[in-house]
């Protein structure tokens, strides 16, 4: 018998349209956390909030994988946009991930997480490639997804799936200071968000297969996009609903 999917978003509006979706879930509690258990397109499921930052994100995984048990976790939501030619409304799986606030240095190199003698955590690529075939799909028919208007207002024109490295960190990032940092500490580095790192450090301890995809909304800088809410309600959440339920739909229960 398969093990449940975890769905994990940050915000509820991130959630909202998964759990629109779910025909039969209910609540149960744990850890101050409320986990929707039920079913989506044949298959058990487990939706959460990780709420927000690493220290919350890291509570609400490992809560998710001893009372639930769930076989893999994947993370939806919003990032900012760091690297060359990521756009507001691409769409970036993350590859790998890092904590760009991590530094115990002189002890450890900086970015490297003490004891375990890595700074980046891998996702697992037989999901990331089922995830990247579905990101691929919803993206390449933006006006069927999302609709003319949201295509027009956020100007979405031709959005791309980009497939690298993720920072995450304790701060919101929204400066053009910020930002030419982490490209000058972490070149590689295509969006910034706040949990995915500490997610996937916890999934790496179980042993658990882990994947993300973030959707950007703004080049976290001094040009973020000032409507966080609408983009995630038109955007975001439409977009994370229809690439989970085209992976769903054809992955076998």
């Amino acid at each position: 018998m398969s093990r449940p999917i975890g769905l994990v978003s940050a915000l509820r509006q991130e959630l909202a349209a998964v759990l629109a979706a779910m025909p039969d879930e209910h609540i149960q509690r744990v850890a101050g956390r409320d986990f929707w258990v039920g079913h989506w397109h044949g298959h058990d499921v487990v939706a959460v909030l990780s709420r927000v930052g690493k220290v919350a994100a890291a509570t609400t995984t490992t809560a998710l994988l001893e009372r639930f048990g769930v076989g893999r976790v994947v993370f939806t939501g919003v990032a900012g946009g760091i690297g060359q030619g990521v756009r507001v409304g691409d769409v970036v799986l993350a590859r790998h991930l890092v904590q760009h606030d991590m530094n115990a240095s002189p002890l450890f190199p900086r970015h490297e997480v003490p004891l375990y003698g890595r700074s980046h955590f891998a996702a697992d690529a037989a999901l990331s490639a089922e995830l990247a075939a579905a990101a691929q799909a919803v993206l390449a028919q933006p006006h069927h997804t999302l609709g003319a208007d949201a295509v027009t207002e956020f100007a979405l024109s031709a959005p791309q799936l980009h497939q690298g490295l993720v920072d995450s960190g304790d701060r919101f990032v929204s400066s053009q200071t910020e930002s030419d940092a982490l490209r000058q500490a972490l070149p590689d580095t295509l969006a910034v968000e706040m949990e995915g790192a500490a997610v996937a450090q916890v999934c790496h301890d179980y042993g658990v297969p882990f994947a993300a995809l973030r959707t950007i909304s703004d080049r976290a800088d001094d040009t973020a996009h000032v409507d966080f809410t609408r983009f995630i309600e038109r955007v975001a959440s439409v977009y994370s609903v229809a690439m989970l339920s085209q992976w769903l739909t054809v992955r076998s229960p």
